[in-house]
């Protein structure tokens, strides 16, 4: 027997898939999460579905792949290492100066994000490259080692180092790691050319400090995951997921922290597209609702949309990165009344401990205690059993929100449910409608334990028809794991003017900079052992009108850059621009950034298509429950379906409930769901 492993590291809870490959059985399992100890909740998961496969052991796992928010946790609970920094003389204070913008414009309260770096601990150095990259002043490596002693009588654990344009002339901040690894051998270094090699001073510089706030963190994590796992067994090399959706194995990721930002969610969203792909539905806007959040992306023509930085906390990361848009609001979202005596849902979330209050561990009234009170979740148990829930002690929290309100307790669990399913359609417009896309040419698709408890309501808030539910939505971003490829990002500045008509000297300055990053993404490739069947280079660039001081990316087609190949990079750049703003310029066109993706493909899940049979889900009906639907009234009698048990072809009329180890799906009156050859739930959502 041979197995691939992924696990997911969540708030509340922790998902472990496994694929059997001799069989192409997916197993997947649920424990709690231990914030604490991520590793701890990882080795039970793991161990759990080894004792559930039966007849195999961690040996038998060929690849493991990992989901963690480790270093996001410890960005925003500010545990991260005692951090120094050393600059260009100038431009220490940059770091607290930031932008000339007000995000909170007309909040007088607004708090600006404390620096990670104290001013105390940041340096400057008596160097100076131009924008052309000649050398001003030349690096002393003196005073290097003068800064190096007093970070050191300072008691850091990690330096950022961040010199004047350093994305043209890395050399400086090289010699600077040099010198630093000889006089702080214990400390962790990050530079800004090797982190991001791109324009923007206060973007780069931010995302190196960030790197290096968390990169002692991640770092001892990911070691002591890797050798216990290595002791238990495991042989594969480990990898865990970045933002950008590929994975790299544990040991690279250490030096890169700042690219596994968005690791957790990250490959949820590629493991939906490619499900809602193969299923003939390319067009997506995934919808990930865990227990303290809701994350959205849109997916189109099968291929996940993507940025280039976010911000967190308040500080700006700039890596590549599925374009994830996250609001608070998820099953352990609290319900509160707000000075005005409005009815609020989150922020604020109950987490896993003490978790929601039919937890019965005395818990504030939560979005899941709300969906206890409507009747849409089991009165018993949730996990299949695994988990006991009091169905009273859920009552009485949603009660004390109702009592202030004058509204009964299921109003005022429905009045819970609106407010949450307002907020997941804002964070959904804000990746589709302010981005010129219409929500309801898109499929939803819905994962998380929460995700398909909520997706009929919020299809028809935003006038969507259809929502495909996967066949284990509660634990896709663990069974996205099993479905991604191995991916490094490499970039550079470099203004380059893109004519109607290109020059020989343009077309040899653009094919230089990326036969170099094409260097860069080979050795990568062949230092990961990727076969050279299994490589592939991807290439974009990011062009902007003279003037202009945002850039759009385009793909760059294959092949040689010629002339013609450069037209077209031109004519992509200008429709797009005409595609988001309405209108074409005669200002020319510059090319600011390139980038390439080193791609290397790994075995996949197999995703199987089985023939359609019989419409009628008799045999997996389990219950009729009461269940308190506004939309039609008040209460009714819903049938309670088993997911386990429903069949590719069969069908179901809302109101429904179908009920799994991982989530719970609910349909409203007049919707029409149908198990797909991929046994996917593919509902109809009713107009």
């Amino acid at each position: 027997m041979t197995l691939r492993i992924g696990v997911d590291t969540g708030g509340t809870f922790t998902d472990v898939s496994a694929l059997d490959e001799t069989t192409g059985r997916m197993h997947v399992c649920k424990v709690p999460s231990s914030p604490d100890d991520p590793g701890r909740a990882i080795q039970d998961g793991v161990s759990r579905i080894l004792d559930q496969i039966g007849g195999s052991e961690l040996g038998d796992v060929t690849y493991f792949a990992h989901g963690t928010t480790v270093g996001t946790n410890a960005l925003l609970t500010g545990r991260g290492a005692d951090t120094g920094l050393i600059t260009t003389r100038g431009f220490k204070d940059l770091l607290e100066l930031g932008r000339g913008r007000r995000p909170s414009l007309y909040d007088l309260q607004a708090d600006k994000a404390t620096a990670l770096a104290s001013r105390d601990r940041r340096h400057e150095l008596d160097e100076r490259v131009r924008h052309d990259g000649r050398v001003e002043r030349a690096v002393d490596v003196e005073q290097v080692r003068e800064i190096a002693a007093r970070l050191r009588g300072q008691n850091v654990d990690a330096v950022a180092v961040c010199l004047l344009y350093s994305f043209v002339r890395p050399e400086h901040e090289e010699l600077v790691r040099q010198v630093l690894a000889e006089e702080l051998p214990d400390v962790y270094v990050s530079i800004s050319s090797a982190v991001l090699p791109e324009f923007r001073e206060y973007e780069r510089l931010s995302t190196v400090v960030v790197n290096a706030y968390i990169g002692p963190v991640v770092s001892r994590y990911l070691a002591k995951l890797r050798i216990s796992l290595a002791e238990r067994g495991l042989v594969a090399v480990p990898h865990v997921t970045q933002s950008n959706g590929g994975i790299i194995p544990f040991a690279a990721a250490e030096a890169m922290p700042s690219r596994m930002i968005l690791s957790g969610p990250s490959t949820g969203v590629v493991g939906a597209a490619e499900i809602a792909r193969v299923a003939g539905y390319p067009d997506v806007i995934t919808f990930d609702v865990g227990g303290t959040s809701s994350d959205v992306s849109l997916v189109r023509g099968g291929v996940p949309r993507e940025t280039t930085g976010t911000e967190i906390a308040g500080r700006p990361v700039r890596a590549p990165m599925l374009d994830l848009h996250t609001v608070g609001a998820g099953g352990g979202s609290i319900g509160w009344i707000d000075a005005g005596g409005a009815l609020k849902v989150g922020p604020q979330s109950a987490g896993a401990d003490p978790g929601p209050a039919c937890y019965g561990r005395g818990g504030e009234p939560t979005v899941t205690d709300a969906n206890v009170v409507l009747g849409t979740l089991n009165q018993h148990h949730l996990l299949d059993g695994q988990m006991p829930i009091d169905a009273d002690a859920a009552r009485r929290a949603v009660a004390r929100v109702a009592e202030p309100l004058g509204l009964g307790v299921e109003e005022a669990a429905f009045g819970m449910l609106q407010v949450v399913t307002a907020n997941m359609a804002r964070a959904i417009r804000v990746i589709s409608v302010q981005r010129g896309h219409d929500p309801r040419d898109y499929t939803l698709v819905p994962f998380g334990g929460a995700g398909p408890l909520h997706a009929v309501r919020l299809a028809r808030e935003l006038g969507m028809r259809r929502v495909l539910v996967p066949e284990v939505p509660g634990t896709q971003c663990a069974s996205g794991l099993l479905m991604t490829d191995v991916r490094a990002d490499f970039m550079r500045t470099q203004l380059t003017a893109i004519d109607a008509r290109p020059t020989s000297g343009t077309v040899g300055a653009v094919a230089e900079v990326f036969a170099e990053l094409s260097a860069d993404a080979t050795r990568w490739l062949a230092d990961e052992d990727v076969p050279e069947t299994d490589r592939r280079i991807e290439r974009r660039a990011e062009l902007r009108y003279a003037g202009q001081n945002h850039e759009l990316a385009v793909e760059v087609p294959d092949g040689e850059v010629t002339p013609g190949l450069l037209e077209r990079i031109r004519e992509r750049f200008v429709a797009e621009h005409e595609r988001l703003y309405g209108y074409v310029s005669d200002d020319d066109v510059q090319l600011v950034t390139y980038r390439l993706r080193a791609i290397g493909r790994v075995r996949r899940a197999r995703l199987e298509h089985h023939q359609l049979g019989d419409p009628d889900p008799a045999e997996a009906l389990r219950e009729e429950r009461a269940m308190h639907v506004p939309e039609s009234g008040g209460l009714v009698r819903a049938p309670v379906f088993d997911r386990r048990h429903l069949r590719p072809g069969h069908r179901i009329a809302g109101p429904a409930v179908v009920e799994q180890m991982d989530t719970t799906t609910v349909l409203l009156p007049g919707d029409h769901a149908v198990v797909d050859g991929y046994r996917n739930l593919v509902v109809e959502v009713a107009r």
